[in-house]
């Protein structure tokens, strides 16, 4: 978003209120399309579940059962293989799952701070990107079906971890959203 003039909004903002005026339409779908808009829908489903997952999964890694099994992910990683090695994988565990709740944490704060939500967004954004990259790198996470030649699907260990590319575009988002908020609290000071 870049700003026209000095004073002025920016296109966006003046989208978003056009958007938003409560302009009369005929269409049943832009009507419903306008109430998701006005009531943020969208940024509660995704806050909301982004903070849930985080925190959850965090307390998941602090177990036996969550440190065991994420060593063939990051064991395979070509961006925190290190990480257990340095620290072991039941501490390595816990150090990752503290920066999950760090995350769900700020974002939590974003509601009523959000330059904190921006953090947490920036933080969840590293956290996906990394794990988005472990589809490429865990074996087993692309395979090749039987009777099938030449075609290569995900597993389910594929699949689960391409969740993490849609959390990645959500973590984006999250950003965005509460960088708009910074800005207005900033231009309301």
């Amino acid at each position: 978003m870049t700003t026209i003039s000095s004073g002025q909004a920016t296109i966006a903002e003046k989208e978003d209120r056009v958007f938003s005026a409560g302009l009369s339409t005929k269409s049943n779908l832009a009507k419903l399309a306008a109430w998701i808009d006005e009531r943020n829908v969208a940024f509660l489903v995704c806050s909301i579940g982004m903070i849930v997952m985080l925190l959850w999964a965090g307390s998941f890694k602090m177990t036996r059962p969550g440190a065991e099994g994420i060593i063939p992910l990051v064991s395979n990683s070509p961006l925190i293989w290190w990480h257990f090695k340095l620290f072991g994988p039941y501490i390595g565990s816990d150090l990752i799952g503290l920066t999950e709740w760090l995350s769900g944490a700020l974002l939590i704060v974003g509601y009523f701070k959000p330059k904190a939500g921006i953090l947490g967004g920036l933080v969840a954004t590293i956290i996906f990107f990394t794990t988005s990259t472990m589809i490429i790198t865990t074996p087993g996470a692309i395979i090749s079906v039987p009777g099938i030649p030449g075609m290569r699907y995900m597993s389910f260990m594929g699949l689960f971890l391409f969740k993490d590319v849609i959390s990645l575009g959500v973590s984006f988002y999250l950003i965005s959203y509460f960088g708009r908020k910074a800005i207005l609290s900033e231009n309301r000071a």
